[in-house]
């Protein structure tokens, strides 16, 4: 078995890491990514004028219930107790769309990394959904992991973050 990748046995066949005997801790971690559109779709997100409603509101909604549910689409994921998710919206500098930005937090044996992106996939899926009608370009890109902190391996942020 390659060195870091726990979740196989010694047969190769996939299972989940036991992590019984791991030291709770806080643990926290910070997903973004980026939707590209059409700067009029842009501007109707902005200007509350889409048919299914605020758009925002919705995705960040949408970002704390995927958080929650990470275990249930991702298969060796373990349910955690989160104690926190939040979801902030900005516009990429050069108007052509919006990132969103997922902390996750919680107290427990192993980190939220999955939940931060899952979350963020989430968010801008949403973002997607509801804009689709107008905008069936938008591109979901860049949806990455920037920062985690705390268990045994410690803390972890991007090169470019830093």
């Amino acid at each position: 078995m390659e060195a870091g990748l726990s979740h196989f046995d010694e047969q190769g066949r996939a299972r989940m890491v036991d992590v019984s005997a791991k030291d709770e801790s806080v643990r926290c971690a910070l997903a973004t990514g980026e939707i590209r559109m059409r700067p009029e779709t842009l501007a109707r997100i902005r200007e509350g004028r889409v048919a299914k409603g605020d758009v925002l509101a919705v995705a960040d909604v949408a970002a704390v219930m995927a958080a929650k549910k990470t275990p249930e689409v991702i298969p060796m994921c373990h349910p955690l107790m989160l104690s926190g998710v939040e979801a902030a919206f900005s516009e990429l500098p050069d108007g052509s769309g919006l990132k969103v930005a997922v902390r996750v937090k919680c107290r427990g044996a192993t980190g939220v990394e999955m939940e931060a992106l899952t979350a963020a996939s989430a968010a801008l899926l949403t973002i997607y959904d509801m804009c689709k009608a107008v905008d069936r370009d938008m591109t979901l890109t860049n949806i990455r992991l920037e920062e985690k902190r705390g268990g045994k391996s410690g803390d972890w942020r991007r090169e470019s973050a830093r």
